[in-house]
């Protein structure tokens, strides 16, 4: 590392003649918007980087010269733009600034947090946009840390969106939904069948791809590690809590029955009940078959149970049943969604297609579903996160998120399918 005198002065004359702005215009700078980097940051293709370099108060710990940082934010309008950092150096540090088609090189030396002035820049389209940071020299052993990015100038007189708290959500990124329209007259729900498929390069780490959603739980495909993926079922207690030892006896989640080589347990931090996943290695451009049953027992509790069926198995698995207490209904609340669970994986998209939605009733028939009402969550709906999108190509509906892709569907819009005309081919009787 070089820590001599020389080298600091040679640090100083390549930051004099490769910044691209001049001191007068740097002093000139005005600054309306600070971007935290907790919650809007990424370290490029590095996961692990990205729970070690960005925490509480942003970026730190930052070591190695090859490590790119970006911090996302969107913006109504193109235009000029002012850039700044808040940082502070333990020693004298040389970093690359690049936004766009800018790039300036500025020095960090102040010991405590400060203002530092970085340029004008350019940005020419709205849209999502990026700041990416990257060391060049230093005199210690740390890149300075960084805990915000400034902007202002004409770019800021628009709208600007960014996470601005919340960060654990604002890092997961926004979750989607597929609201189904059910005919106000059939009779009730009994089965609920839908079909997921995963198009090449979106599997990424910490996506739940949740096929068949009902009042009480939730039921689909996850991917969690570059060797692991399950197939997910679980069903909410109607006792309200995050913590499962706090449920009374009488409103647990119990287990009727289950797969081979299913795991059930309980769950917690996201409302608690029974939750069973099945480990399997399901493939992209592979569409996979999920079917779900709800059916009150007579005294006061209904019983869910879910299937799943593999083109590469050819056959339909229990996954579970569960009895739920304090419930008389048959499947309500039809739905679907998309959703990240790693924080790590929030600056990557990810897309799920959706199709050939049924539901079996009462009055036994088949009736396809093929309108639905595109909604999503808090972190979208408080403009934390505007990388969401959802609707209908051909016989499929989509839902897509993470990624900061600048094209946003607009929440609580409707959409409809072709509609296939033809239903499944289940026999009730012979599922396991």
């Amino acid at each position: 590392m070089p820590k001599n005198p020389l080298t600091i002065v040679i640090l100083s004359i390549v930051y004099f003649f490769t910044s691209c702005t001049g001191t007068d215009e740097l002093d000139k700078l005005q600054f309306s918007l600070s971007i935290p980097t907790e919650g809007n940051s990424w370290v490029v293709d590095d996961q692990d980087k990205n729970r070690t370099l960005i925490g509480e108060n942003g970026i730190k710990n930052w070591v190695d010269k090859e490590t790119r940082i970006r911090t996302y934010f969107k913006t109504e309008i193109g235009g000029m733009i002012d850039l700044g950092l808040i940082a502070k150096s333990s020693d004298l540090s040389e970093i690359k600034i690049t936004l766009g088609e800018n790039i300036s090189t500025i020095n960090v030396e102040n010991s405590t947090l400060d203002t530092i002035n970085v340029g004008k820049f350019e940005i020419k389209e709205p849209g999502y946009h990026f700041v990416e940071i990257q060391g060049i020299e230093k005199s210690g052993d740390y890149f300075p840390e960084i805990q915000a990015i400034l902007i202002g100038g004409d770019v800021s007189t628009g709208k600007v969106w960014f996470a601005k708290d919340d960060f654990y959500w604002g890092r997961r990124g926004p979750s989607v939904h597929l609201n189904y329209q059910v005919p106000k007259e059939t009779g009730d729900v009994v089965y609920f069948y839908n079909e997921i498929t995963v198009p090449e390069g979106n599997d990424v780490l910490g996506s739940y791809f949740m096929a068949n959603g009902f009042g009480q739980g939730y039921f689909g495909i996850q991917v969690n590690s570059s060797t692991e993926r399950r197939v997910l079922f679980s069903v909410w207690s109607p006792y309200e809590t995050d913590n499962p030892d706090e449920i009374p006896d009488d409103q647990k989640i119990e287990l009727l029955k289950k797969g081979k080589g299913v795991y059930s347990g309980e769950f917690g931090n996201e409302g608690s009940g029974g939750q069973s996943y099945y480990k399997f290695m399901w493939e992209t451009d592979t569409t996979y078959q999920f079917l779900l049953k709800g059916e009150p027992t007579g005294d006061g509790k209904t019983d869910f149970t879910a299937w799943f069926f593999a083109p590469e198995v050819n056959e339909w698995k229990l996954i579970a049943s569960f009895r739920r207490p304090k419930t008389d209904s048959y499947l309500t609340n039809l739905y679907s969604f998309l959703e990240n669970f790693q924080t790590t994986t929030g600056n990557i998209t990810r897309k799920g297609n959706y199709s050939n939605h049924w539901i079996y009733t009462t009055d036994n028939e088949w009736i396809e579903i093929n309108k639905i009402k595109f909604t999503a969550d808090a972190t979208a709906r408080k403009e934390s996160r505007m990388d969401y999108a959802g609707g209908v190509e051909g016989d499929q509906f989509y839902l897509k998120n993470c990624g900061f892709f600048s094209k946003t569907t607009p929440i609580d819009s409707f959409f409809e399918r072709d509609a296939g005309g033809e239903s499944p081919f289940i026999n009730f009787d012979d599922l396991p």
